[in-house]
């Protein structure tokens, strides 16, 4: 008698899985439909436009007691920035965190000489800070001095060697990709693992599968894998066109690229424990869409899809810290356009007055293992 296959059946039930997941309109329009829209949107309009928010370093010699300063330290929309360190300053402007170093000096003989410089990391964000700069240039020499000579005068060149240390420039495409790719594994891992086990569930297709001799862990694994390689072919599609339509930043070429993927993975495992435990706690279909929106729509929201959450006030960054798709998203920019490995990724955690830097990798490693013991505890075979 020829012994019974547990391998083979279970990639009968990945193909025939699979094949279910590729016809279905939901499954596409979540998973690669709505971020490859919103990829194309932030792709075509963002390489054009600046930042509505700057962070700025303020060089340790400069002048404070003038207008320019008072107006960049209220200013809503700059944050300014003193650094101890030369290299953390380096470091920050090399991989384009701020905008660059303003200096502003008291000339005796004159205005005020103001020098900013930068880096092409943040070359996205020049035009509107320089427009905003001037403007306050020219509304303060109004007020101190009318028809007089001006009250500061601004050297900014982009094209001076002395001024710009040519790195690489960081597009909108360089934020908007990786936040629209965890967008994708999210919506995906959730929404699609609960319905599709609340359904073989309800429909008996799970009972079924109990009259043979394959095991439960075969079942579980034959269609868990269809819905990873289906999302890891979307992933492979979202970093391809944002990198050869709009030139997203693969630093390290194919070794960047790979390690997006294996981050893409471990995320798109967590989200799919959550499926598991939202597929267990539904009673009924009509349950689940309000169960998987609490799960995601925050992370959606709060994750840096498509803002930094240092934008947020303090409170809501503590909440936005504790999802997951925020490290996913923290990870792969830092892999994408740092080149750091995502293992070396860190993340700064402070409770009260204790700070810890913690992989980015250990915290989702530590979400899989939360997760997935509460998938168990919920899951439900009938």
């Amino acid at each position: 008698m020829k012994r019974y296959n547990h391998l083979t059946a279970m990639l009968a039930i990945t193909k025939a899985s699979l094949r279910a997941i590729s016809r279905s309109p939901s499954a596409i329009i979540f998973s690669f439909v709505f971020p490859f829209i919103f990829i194309l949107v932030f792709g075509f309009i963002g390489n054009g436009g600046g930042r509505q928010h700057f962070k700025v370093a303020l060089d340790n010699r400069s002048d404070t007691a003038n207008d320019i300063y008072h107006f960049l330290k209220v200013s809503e929309s700059i944050t300014v920035i003193k650094y101890g360190s030369k290299d953390s300053l380096e470091t920050d402007m090399d991989k384009g965190r701020i905008a660059g170093l303003i200096n502003i000096v008291k000339d005796s003989s004159g205005p005020y000489k103001i020098s900013f410089h930068t880096t092409t990391s943040s070359s996205d964000q020049w035009p509107q800070f320089r427009a905003m700069l001037e403007s306050v240039i020219n509304s303060s020499s109004d007020v101190h001095f009318r028809d007089r000579p001006v009250y500061a005068r601004l050297q900014f060149d982009p094209s001076s060697p002395e001024d710009v240390k040519v790195i690489r420039e960081y597009k909108t495409i360089d934020f908007i990709l990786p936040g629209q790719l965890g967008f994708s594994l999210l919506s995906s891992g959730v929404f699609g693992v609960a319905f599709m086990f609340f359904n073989l569930r309800s429909t008996l297709v799970l009972k079924r599968f109990f009259a043979t001799p394959l095991s439960r862990p075969f079942i579980i694994l034959g269609e868990g894998l269809s819905r990873v390689i289906f999302q890891m072919l979307t992933a492979i599609v979202i970093i391809l066109v944002g990198r050869f339509l709009f030139g997203f930043t693969l630093v390290n070429g194919v070794a960047t690229f790979l390690e997006m993927l294996m981050l893409s993975f471990i995320g798109l495992l967590i989200f799919m424990g959550f499926g598991f435990i939202v597929s267990g706690v539904s009673k009924n279909e009509s349950t689940i869409p309000p169960l998987a929106n609490l799960i995601t729509m925050p992370q959606f929201l709060l994750g840096g899809t498509f803002f930094s959450i240092d934008a947020f006030p303090h409170w809501l960054q503590i909440i936005a810290r504790l999802m997951p798709l925020t490290y996913l998203n923290q990870a792969m920019r830092s892999v994408a356009f740092e080149g750091i490995h995502f293992w070396n990724v860190t993340t700064n955690l402070q409770i009260g007055s204790f700070h810890w830097q913690m992989p980015v990798v250990f915290i989702l490693l530590l979400w899989f293992v939360i997760v997935y013991i509460v998938a168990v505890k919920l899951f439900k075979w009938e």
